[in-house]
């Protein structure tokens, strides 16, 4: 990695916990450069202003989340098993990181409901077509029904920000998180009682 890409994280980690400690109005591009030991003026040769920091540091973790997310989907063939580890380590993630977790309850417009209003759209859209990828996948080899992949995505998607919100943004915790991966048992397996 080249050194001006190390400066880069370090500026977006340093800067996510000053977001994360005082939440973006109160944060101060002094409190992140004086966290980095460089001056303000240094500070600027990377980002234009504190909006632009936000969202470069933003993007630099929900980025590593998804890359997380992905990570531990891609350990497993089957498309069931598949879709099972790629919601719940997602969901996971963020009690492991409890810097992005501060930045999302600071901000939950992180999930916006329109796109439109997402600043972070790139990120989002790439999660939902790994979603997508799943879908296909698992509707290809007859695993799941047939279905219109893209409608589906975009319901589980929604399912899912929504449970971010409620666990993480609302504080509702472990129950919320039980009832998610409850959740995903009956997406994959069904409401109905099979006949034994």
């Amino acid at each position: 990695m080249a050194k001006k890409d190390v400066k880069r994280i370090r500026i977006y980690e340093a800067a996510l916990e000053v977001f994360a400690r005082y939440g973006y109005r109160r944060a101060r591009m002094e409190d992140v450069a004086e966290a980095l030991h460089m001056t303000k003026g240094n500070l600027y040769l990377y980002v234009s202003n504190k909006r632009d920091l936000y969202e470069k540091a933003v993007a630099y973790a929900l980025l590593k989340w998804q890359g997380h997310a992905k990570r531990e989907a891609d350990r497993f063939d089957d498309p069931v098993q598949k879709l099972a580890v790629y919601s719940t380590k997602g969901i996971e993630y963020l009690q492991q990181d409890p810097v992005l977790k501060a930045v999302l309850i600071d901000n939950p417009s992180v999930f916006p409901i329109s796109p439109s209003e997402d600043p972070f759209y790139e990120i989002n859209r790439a999660s939902m077509d790994m979603l997508k990828e799943i879908l296909k996948k698992g509707v290809d080899q007859k695993r799941f029904a047939a279905m219109d992949v893209d409608r589906v995505a975009e319901l589980f998607y929604s399912i899912y920000t929504l449970f971010i919100n409620k666990v993480y943004i609302k504080s509702e915790g472990e129950s919320t998180l039980s009832m998610f991966e409850e959740g995903i048992g009956i997406v994959l397996n069904g409401l109905l009682a099979r006949g034994d």
